[in-house]
């Protein structure tokens, strides 16, 4: 069933995301940010006292106690919402999916996208069906400078791709976290909660998806060393692995939740023919290019010199640090273009993370723990 959303907000729904939740919060500021959707309806917690309670910290219109519940009943209502954000643990990611897209409601999700790769598989096809909008947030790609690295990859800048450094590490969990109550830590190392990795499908993820964006390449295969260091811990906390690009070109990647003194450092290395390029979360306005024989240039976001693709999802002049919250929203200011188009009968036309970018994700993730545990063999990266 269409909806007319042309002359009003869109209206969202939260599934998960309830008291204790970071990235609930992180979703309902993204989703505010520009204006274009509000918040009103929400199944924000398993446990019906506290998704109440949590909808009302929030001044929801209307609460539900299950998702399944809140699915059927929007989808009712005329005044029911346009798309749900899903801010559950991973085991719940599918089956939310799945119960808002057959009642015909669109779908942003956190990432990775499912628990399994079985789930991503019959989730593409939910989606394909559906001809909904589905969108994952890995909200690195929404970054002005990421999109001007892969603008300047693509104009081929850089020549030929030939190496790529992929780096995500932290320290929050080089103590065991699960053990003290700490709601984030216990649920992302519960193989029950989380799948069959840990640090690879919280973080590696991130880099693994941030290297294909930029780059344009897949991974053709790859030989992985998961750890864990934490006794005790049930899933991997490190994770060190070799690629191999469908070009050719060769990279490594490195994940890790116990590097000591470490915040939040996702990083980025592309090495090509002609120059190379890097890019730093913890100093995200900036892109960092090298040409053999020239000074590093410093490339800066909403500088004139700056692609139109960066500039657009620029929100502050140059020098005004912009960062987290404003990338999430980019990732939410293109779906919403996106539900408002294939609601009026026109094509989507993306520029974020979709359900093939989840499925590559998922793929990432099950071939490095069975690399791993082959000793490190060399896994094709195919279905």
């Amino acid at each position: 069933m269409s909806r007319d959303v042309s002359n009003r907000k869109l209206r969202a729904g939260i599934v998960g995301g309830g008291q204790g939740s970071f990235i609930g919060a992180v979703h309902r500021v993204a989703v505010a940010l520009d204006g274009e959707a509000e918040l009103v309806a929400g199944a924000m917690s398993s446990d019906p006292a506290r998704a109440e309670a949590s909808a009302k910290a929030w001044y929801l219109p209307r609460s539900y106690g299950s998702f399944a519940e809140m699915a059927k009943a929007e989808a009712s209502r005329p005044d029911g919402i346009d798309f749900v954000m899903i801010t559950t643990p991973n085991h719940m990611h599918f089956p939310v999916a799945k119960a808002f897209l057959e009642q015909g409601i669109h779908v942003v999700s956190d990432k990775p996208m499912t628990f399994s790769l079985e789930e991503a598989q019959e989730l593409v096809t939910l989606v394909e069906r559906s001809k909904l909008v589905y969108a994952l947030t890995h909200n690195y790609t929404g970054y002005p400078a990421v999109r001007q690295a892969r603008q300047m990859v693509r104009n081929g800048e850089l020549g030929e791709i030939r190496k790529v450094l992929a780096e995500y590490i932290q320290d929050w969990l080089m103590e065991p976290q699960e053990k003290t109550g700490n709601k984030q830590a216990s649920w992302r190392t519960d193989p029950q909660r989380s799948g069959i990795a840990g640090c690879v499908g919280d973080i590696g993820t991130h880099a693994e998806n941030l290297l294909e964006f930029i780059t344009g390449l897949k991974i053709t295969s790859l030989s992985a060393d998961l750890s864990t260091f934490v006794e005790g811990r049930a899933l991997d906390d490190d994770a060190n692995m070799l690629l191999r690009l469908e070009n050719g070109g060769k990279g490594l990647l490195t994940c890790s939740q116990i590097a000591a003194g470490e915040e939040n450092a996702l990083s980025l290395r592309v090495y090509g023919s002609k120059a190379g390029l890097e890019w730093h979360q913890q100093e995200p306005n900036t892109l960092i290019f090298k040409q053999p024989g020239h000074p590093v240039q410093l490339l800066r976001t909403n500088q004139g010199y700056m692609s139109d693709e960066s500039k657009a999802l620029s929100r502050t002049p140059p020098g005004h640090p912009e960062g987290f919250f404003e990338a999430f929203a980019n990732i939410y200011r293109l779906a919403f273009a996106d539900i408002r188009r294939v609601e009026s009968g026109q094509q989507a036309q993306g520029g974020y993370p979709t359900v093939y970018d989840g499925l590559r994700g998922m793929l990432f993730i099950t071939r490095a723990v069975e690399s791993s545990r082959q000793g490190g063999a060399w896994i094709d990266m195919k279905l």
